[in-house]
């Protein structure tokens, strides 16, 4: 039952990222927001993939298990370029493009090598608890950058819906994910719930974009007394 009710929020999952890229496509949108459709076609091709994989080769294989955590970690690393991609959104107009190419790439070194250096004493399955380990860095990473961008939405007094209903779900995504994460290690009798986690995190996510793109149009904007007041 459990893996029936994970297959069903994946098949779920995959379903709303196509959508959202077709209508991306659709509108015009595909280039405006090229890193989310990105991200959410390779999501999706995974997401296929995994259940290949999965019923050729069982839960419990190595096909699988490696499969699902390297896999993981490129969508995290599509993720955090996804993030950049907002961030390159609304600092557009300061011409700042080139400074958050070099910063995205910086970061995501550093990030790297700080991973690196805490698995270094993993023994003969480094590459594996590597990878994971990046997944999760990359995660807390990002919830910092989320808000950081918040911050600059709020200063800048962007009013655009959609970005903000974007970055606003990716900062929830991030956080719950972090904090899952977090929970995962310090209650790991708990795996049974934690496993559940990510599924629905994973739904809801492209559940709370497909609302952005299909209900909300590029011309929308929020009066800028609904958003916090920042001085100057």
């Amino acid at each position: 039952m459990p893996g029936l009710v994970i297959n069903i929020l994946d098949l779920l999952t995959a379903l709303l990222q196509a959508s959202i890229v077709v209508v991306s496509i659709a509108k015009g949108y595909s280039r405006r927001y090229l890193t989310i459709n990105l991200y959410l076609a390779a999501s999706t091709i995974v997401l296929f993939s995994r259940y290949y994989i999965l019923s050729q080769h069982g839960l419990l294989s190595a096909e699988y298990i490696y499969f699902y955590y390297y896999s993981d970690a490129l969508l995290t690393i599509g993720l955090y370029f996804t993030l950049m991609g907002l961030y390159a959104t609304v600092f557009a107009e300061m011409k700042a493009a080139q400074y958050l190419r070099v910063f995205t790439i910086l970061l995501l070194i550093g990030t790297a090598a700080f991973t690196c250096a805490v698995v270094h004493q993993s023994g003969p399955r480094m590459i594996t608890r590597y990878v994971v380990e990046m997944s999760q860095n990359l995660y807390f990473v990002g919830v910092v950058l989320t808000y950081v961008l918040w911050g600059a939405i709020l200063k800048l007094r962007e009013t655009r819906t959609r970005v903000i209903q974007l970055v606003l779900s990716l900062g929830v995504y991030f956080s719950a994910f972090a904090g899952n994460y977090a929970l995962r290690n310090l209650y790991p009798q708990m795996h049974v719930v934690w496993e559940f986690v990510p599924p629905v995190l994973g739904c809801l996510l492209p559940l709370s974009w497909a609302r952005a793109f299909w209900s909300v149009s590029e011309e929308a904007r929020l009066a800028p007394s609904r958003l916090m007041a920042v001085p100057r």
